[in-house]
Parts: C-alpha cells; sequence; structure tokens
C-alpha cells in the first residue's frame, strides 16, 4: 500500500435532525405493536440511538447514572448525570431533563432502598401522565432494586430489549450515510496499520494504530482487543498482548469499532508479516475462509428467513467445526445487534427465526482455524441488505499473497 493521506469526512453531509426522529419513531412503532406503554432505557447505547445524546457513554457501561423515559406518545423525559443537562440542548427528541437518581450501590451505600423508591415513584409517576392508562413499562436494563420497587407501585416491568433490537434493526438513508463514514474510517486505520506492520513491533503497538486513527476522527472508542499474531491466532478470542510479531507470521483482527456518529464497524483480516513467502498451509486456510464469505455473501437476500439463510450457507468442514465462528452473520449497528444468525448445525440449540429485510445491516463472519492448529484466519465483510442482493461497505483489499 502506498503512503497514506489523512482524510476528513464529510459529516455534514448527514441530517441528525432526520435520523434522530427516525429512531424515535422507530422506537415508539415497536412499543405500539407490542402493546407496552412506554419503555425506560438504560444501555447508553440504546439511549443514544432513541434520542441521539450521549454522554461517558463506556462510564454508563456499569454506573446506571443515566435513562430516559419514552412513553408511546407523550414528551421524552431525559435524567442525566448531574450538571449535565447541557450536553441535550438543542435535541428535539428530549423535551425535559431531570437529575438522574443513580441506582447502585457505590454512589447512595446504606440509602440505596430509600433511592431506589424514589427513582421508583418518579417513573411510575411519568407512566400515570403519560402511558395512556398503560402500565406495561418495557425497561432494557435496570438494578434489581429498580424493577422491585416498581412492582410495589403497581408498573408491570416487561423487557425491553425486543423493542429496541428490532428498532435498530432497519436502517435510515441516513444512518447508512453515516456507517459508510465510520466504515472508512476503520479503512483508514487499518492501512495505517498495514504500513506499521513490520516484524519486531508488537500486537499492542499495531493495535494502537487503529484506536489513534478512530479518536482523531471522533469516533469513540473499539468494543474488543481481537488482534492475535501467529500461534496466538488459534483458537480465535484471544486479547491483543505484548507479543512481538514476528516474520512469516499471521496476523488476525476484528475490527470491533465504534467510529464516528457511533457507528460501529465491523470487518476483520488477516495480514502476513514480512517480505518472505507464506506457507502452503498459510493460503489453505486463508483461501478457505475467504470461499466461506464470499459463498455467504452471494447467497444473502431479502425475504429469506434466518433459519433458510443457516441450512444453504457454506458447509464448514469438519476439520474446522470445532472452532468454528459462533455466527455466520449478524446484524451491525450502533454495536453487534439483532440478528444473531447461527450454524445450521446450532440452530435447535440457539438459533431463532425471522426474516431477512432491506436496509438491514449485517456482518458476515469467518473463522478457519483446525482445533489444536498452529495458526487461524478471521474475514469478516459488513453488508447493507438492498432489495436485489447486498451492498459491501468496504473495499478493503484481501491479502494478494495469501489469496495466489
Amino acid at each position: 500500500m502506498g503512503k497514506l493521506t489523512s482524510i476528513r469526512h464529510d459529516k455534514t453531509q448527514i441530517d441528525l435532525v432526520r435520523m434522530r426522529k427516525y429512531r424515535l419513531g422507530r422506537v415508539r412503532e415497536q412499543l405500539k405493536k407490542l402493546g407496552y406503554g412506554g419503555i425506560v432505557i438504560f444501555d447508553p447505547v440504546n439511549l443514544r440511538y432513541a434520542t441521539g445524546s450521549r454522554n461517558m457513554q463506556v462510564f454508563m457501561l456499569r454506573n446506571p447514572a443515566r435513562y430516559v423515559y419514552i412513553p408511546v406518545e407523550g414528551p421524552v423525559t431525559l435524567f442525566d448525570f448531574p450538571n449535565c443537562e447541557h450536553l441535550s440542548e438543542g435535541i428535539e427528541t428530549i423535551d425535559e431533563v431531570r437529575p438522574a437518581i443513580t441506582l447502585s450501590y457505590v454512589a447512595s451505600g446504606n440509602h440505596l432502598y430509600e433511592n431506589a423508591k424514589q427513582w421508583a415513584e418518579e417513573i411510575s409517576d411519568l407512566v400515570t401522565k403519560h402511558g395512556g392508562g398503560n402500565k406495561k413499562l418495557a425497561i432494557d436494563y435496570v438494578p434489581s432494586i429498580g424493577a422491585i420497587e416498581l412492582g410495589h407501585l403497581g408498573v408491570e416491568v416487561v423487557d425491553g430489549q425486543e423493542p429496541i433490537e428490532h428498532a435498530r434493526s432497519i436502517k435510515s438513508p441516513q444512518e447508512i450515510e453515516a456507517m459508510k463514514i465510520s466504515v472508512r474510517t476503520a479503512e483508514e486505520g487499518m492501512i495505517r496499520m498495514k504500513q506499521a506492520l513490520e516484524p519486531g513491533i508488537t500486537e499492542n503497538e499495531l493495535w494502537s494504530h487503529l484506536h489513534q486513527t478512530n479518536i482523531s476522527h471522533g469516533g469513540d472508542y473499539v468494543e474488543t482487543r481481537l488482534l492475535n499474531s501467529g500461534h496466538r491466532t488459534n483458537p480465535w478470542f484471544q486479547e491483543c498482548s505484548d507479543k512481538v510479531i514476528r516474520e512469516g507470521e499471521l496476523v488476525a483482527f476484528d475490527t470491533d469499532m465504534n467510529g464516528p456518529f457511533g457507528f460501529f464497524t465491523d470487518i476483520s483480516r488477516t495480514f502476513f508479516c514480512g517480505d518472505g513467502t507464506p506457507t502452503d498451509e498459510q493460503k489453505r486456510l486463508y483461501q478457505t475462509a475467504y470461499e466461506q464469505i464470499q459463498y455467504n455473501i452471494e447467497l444473502l437476500k431479502p425475504g429469506m428467513t434466518f433459519r433458510e439463510y443457516a441450512e444453504k450457507s457454506w458447509e464448514i468442514p469438519d476439520e474446522f467445526f470445532a472452532n468454528r465462528y459462533f455466527t455466520v452473520a449478524h446484524g451491525t449497528g450502533l454495536s453487534g445487534e439483532y440478528p444473531y444468525i447461527v450454524f445450521p448445525q446450532d440452530f435447535e440449540e440457539k438459533g431463532y427465526d425471522g426474516v431477512i429485510e432491506e436496509n438491514m445491516v449485517l456482518s458476515v463472519e469467518s473463522y478457519i482455524g483446525a482445533e489444536g492448529g498452529k495458526e487461524g484466519v478471521k474475514l469478516e465483510e459488513q453488508l447493507l441488505v438492498t432489495k436485489d442482493g447486498v451492498e459491501n461497505f468496504s473495499d478493503f483489499p484481501f491479502e494478494k499473497k495469501l489469496m495466489e
């Protein structure tokens, strides 16, 4: 690859107001469809989807200090971290901002039950005022003490993951364009990684190039630490380390990057380190993984059921079955999301059915590595389902040396 020239993506083309209104409408549409009166959202990724507002997103993943109440009809009330009301100024999807009551022991100490009671009373009051008489309240995640106290007040708590996941699964034109900016950002980081890949660099040092590129373009974070080299590429799901990458080793990674606008870019590649020639075994592994994702990409069409897609998907050889990836394909949006489509052999135990629809975004996965094998290969593409088939968001090249 030639010398990289950094590109500052034009983000002004994204109509954020239109995108936010679409998302809030999707959430309300799903709530109405399921017969729920409203939803309380704690998960910061879901909250960002529904309102377009963010605040200390990683911190909020484990601290229940920010949440929003959304009725099917009526005002949206955001409860934010102390002194953070200004972060939602000008966001048309939020009608009121109040201080949050943090439902954690570390924030409440021996006042936890008292705080939970106060929290439940405030939410119950909103349900009474704006729920249209419907006491069925969806919540995506909530500390158990909060659900208990709501029950005492006659609010019927139901799981809120279903309406949110189904809402998120169909992308608007604005979301699609924003997602492409995130993908371009990830590809720039991958180019930097490829240019920096020389014998002697550590896995962590190489991985840092993706992080730096993402942050410099206004992205958020990388969800995982999936970059491995040499013997650490098999089995998959080993975290990035201080291991020194050596001449002739494979280097496999999965971006798992929350980039600009919070969109998740989920692309995988496997590089070859050095100027030497890959072994026949390295080429065999790589070309097998490439065959799997290309076959499954060609297969993907709107209107197929998840089961049909699984059953028709590329048949993984017995040699690689034990170390197979856990999905054939999965949804991608602000994170890995609905649906998960598993291998046909796993469908009865772990699978669920549904329909692949136009404007879903799916990542098609492959991991090829024999149980006890020396190395493995990870490849993955991120695809928009169109009325005729798919559009690949990425044109990042595959390894010529390993394809020969």
